[in-house]
């Protein structure tokens, strides 16, 4: 008998004039980019957190500090494939990933096949098995003064 269990991941992050805007791993031009420890990639930490909490394994804070000065700068794709393998070690294999961004700009819908290439080689599974979408907060908010980004991410892991 499989076992399933299911996850939620949410992130946010302040805006900066001058940082790069990278989402699902892929580099976008705009003015400002997500500051973080990190690459500061919203979508990404958002589907590490889905996973790591379906497998109870606490949060991305816990494994990936940004206390820790390994982890400063470096590609969220990389904190992806160390949650898979932290899964994998654990029996847990993912079923799916369903991500929503919330943002005003720059429109990702143009970019949404390069970041789940992105998030699929990272995460050793198919395409298909990813969605991502993306809606704005309506000019409302810090989201809609374009201070800051939100990214939601739920997930399906299995074990047999």
């Amino acid at each position: 008998m499989s076992k399933i269990k299911v996850g939620f991941g949410f992130d946010v992050h302040q805006l900066k004039e001058g940082r790069p805007f990278i989402l699902g791993g892929v580099n976008l031009e705009h003015h400002s980019g997500a500051f973080g420890h990190s690459d500061a990639d919203v979508i990404l930490h958002a589907i590490c957190d889905a996973l790591l909490g379906a497998a109870n394994l606490r949060d991305i804070g816990f494994h990936f500090s940004n206390k820790d000065d390994r982890w400063k700068g470096i590609s969220s794709l990389v904190l992806l494939q160390q949650v898979v393998e932290l899964l994998a070690e654990k029996g847990w294999e993912i079923g799916n990933i369903d991500a929503m961004v919330v943002l005003e700009e720059p429109k990702i819908n143009p970019h949404i096949p390069a970041m789940k290439v992105n998030i699929a080689n990272a995460a050793g599974i198919s395409e298909d098995d990813i969605s991502i979408k993306a809606t704005t907060n309506e000019q409302m908010g810090f989201i809609g003064r374009q201070e800051g980004l939100v990214a939601y991410a739920v997930c399906l892991i299995e074990k047999s």
